[in-house]
């Protein structure tokens, strides 16, 4: 009886920690960095790699994959759109050092997490 009750307390903890998004590395794709997810739509990651760098790798994937609608470089903003998706692009610069690339992907109001994956491993490869 005792058993019973803590197992019916704990399945909604239990459920409720499963329905999030589980975090998503892709670090051997992108040379090492850890990259995770941390929304259904967007994956993050930071790198040593220069902003100057990352923001015409961004620029020149984006106009590769679609049309850029608008662009930001003292923001570090890009958006663009392709195969139907709505794509946006962050650069933050968190020390001299180190950026953060935020890439976000929405097809049809919906998340579109293998879009975002490709966008920000195709960045990260072209950046120098």
């Amino acid at each position: 009886m005792r058993k019973t009750v803590v197992i019916y307390f704990l399945i909604p903890f239990l459920l409720l920690s499963l329905s999030g998004c589980v975090p998503l590395i892709i670090g051997a794709a992108a040379g090492g960095l850890g990259a995770y997810a941390v929304s259904r739509d967007t994956v993050q990651g930071e790198t040593d790699k220069s902003y100057a760098s990352l923001w015409n790798a961004a620029l020149a994937i984006s106009r590769m994959r679609g049309v850029i609608k608008q662009e930001d470089n003292t923001r570090g903003y890009i958006e663009l759109e392709t195969e139907s998706s709505q794509v946006w692009i962050r650069l933050v610069r968190l020390t001299r050092a180190t950026t953060r690339l935020n890439v976000s992907a929405r097809k049809y109001h919906l998340p579109n997490m293998t879009l975002a994956q490709e966008i920000f491993v195709k960045i990260m490869e072209e950046a120098k």
